[in-house]
């Protein structure tokens, strides 16, 4: 394992995080081998190892040479066990389930473009699926992982925006085949606690970033890692005024698990860093600052017609996390500590 990763895990088990709550508890956990999802699985599967309370990981994926990659290092074993399935296809699991975590999802706006049906797909049918199985299953906990996006564009007056504010999504733009099937996502997890009890928890996340994203993953914090690794000049394809909100993959665990133990049912909660926010302009400018030695600059470049990334609508992401700051949890790792960290795993 990456010597970060490891570095990270311990930090997240160093939390006063409940844990013991979790002795011999089942998880069932959708895209787990994406990026956030592989960091919950380690951090269950590390639990175990430091702290002896016979977890047990059952991991869903589509790609499963992707899996044996990413999960490498613990695919072998005996308590996690690694699945190949569409969870847009029902799912017939014969053990007991007690928690899921839905983090299946293609969250990349290079695949808004080219893959909207899937995009769809596993945030609709793959979370109806999933939400049939935690109530087949009678599960203690399911949790969907949704997004920032859900809010659409608002107005000033709704930043730092709060969990009940709602602005306006174009449906009649490709791009939003990711915002509205979150939402559809979190309408259902709703849905399935109000009609049938399934004790439903959502956690809105924002940009997350850290050690084993995919450098090819098309979001532009994605993009300017790869660039200063590469020794490569940054190059904006806008101005870089649009304003954006950046979690550590750390806190942004920690987070997820708070909410898990201490979140109410029926409810939502956002997940990021209000000292997170910048513009992207000023990213490229900090990335850049923290490797002097490889002298390397912002350019500002026109975009390519043929680029398939669909640049969002929303000009500003201010997140206001009180709500879960009220249970009890915080971020820890500032803007500069946090990128530092992710690029360093990479070099």
């Amino acid at each position: 394992m990456n010597s970060i990763i490891g570095q990270d895990l311990d930090y997240i088990l160093s939390t006063d995080i409940p844990w013991t709550r979790l002795r011999n508890k089942t998880f069932l956990i959708s895209g787990a081998a994406g990026f956030i999802a592989s960091y919950i699985v380690r951090t269950l599967v590390k639990l175990n190892d430091q702290k002896h309370l016979n977890i047990k990981v059952i991991g869903i994926v589509r790609n499963k040479q992707k899996a044996k990659i990413k999960l490498a290092d613990i695919i072998k074993r005996a308590d996690f066990k690694l699945i190949i399935h569409d969870v847009c296809k029902p799912i017939i699991i014969r053990e007991k389930i007690d928690i899921i975590i839905h983090a299946a999802s293609l969250a990349s706006p290079k695949y808004f473009n080219t893959n909207p049906v899937e995009t769809l797909n596993a945030n609709i049918f793959g979370t109806k699926n999933l939400l049939e199985l935690a109530k087949e299953k009678k599960s203690d906990h399911f949790l969907f992982l949704s997004s920032g996006e859900v809010y659409g564009k608002l107005s000033k007056k709704q930043l730092p925006t709060n969990e009940k504010s709602y602005g306006y999504i174009d449906l009649l733009d490709v791009r939003s085949c990711y915002a509205e099937s979150k939402r559809m996502g979190e309408a259902m997890s709703i849905a399935w606690n109000h009609q049938y009890k399934v004790p439903t928890k959502i956690v809105r996340l924002f940009h997350t970033y850290g050690p084993g994203i995919s450098l090819d993953d098309g979001r532009v914090f994605a993009d300017f890692a790869a660039n200063i690794i590469n020794n490569q000049n940054i190059n904006l394809k806008s101005t870089g005024t649009a304003i954006r909100s950046f979690c550590y993959i750390a806190d942004c665990v920690t987070g997820i698990f708070t909410v898990l133990f201490q979140g109410k049912n029926g409810d939502a909660y956002n997940i990021a860093n209000d000292k997170g926010n910048t513009s992207i302009k000023n990213l490229a400018k900090l990335l850049v600052d923290i490797y002097p030695e490889k002298k390397l600059k912002v350019i500002i470049k026109k975009r390519k017609k043929n680029d398939p990334y669909l640049r969002s609508p929303i000009q500003i992401n201010d997140p206001d996390i009180s709500k879960i700051k009220s249970l009890g949890w915080k971020p820890k790792y500032p803007l500069q500590t946090g990128f530092k960290r992710m690029i360093d795993s990479y070099l």
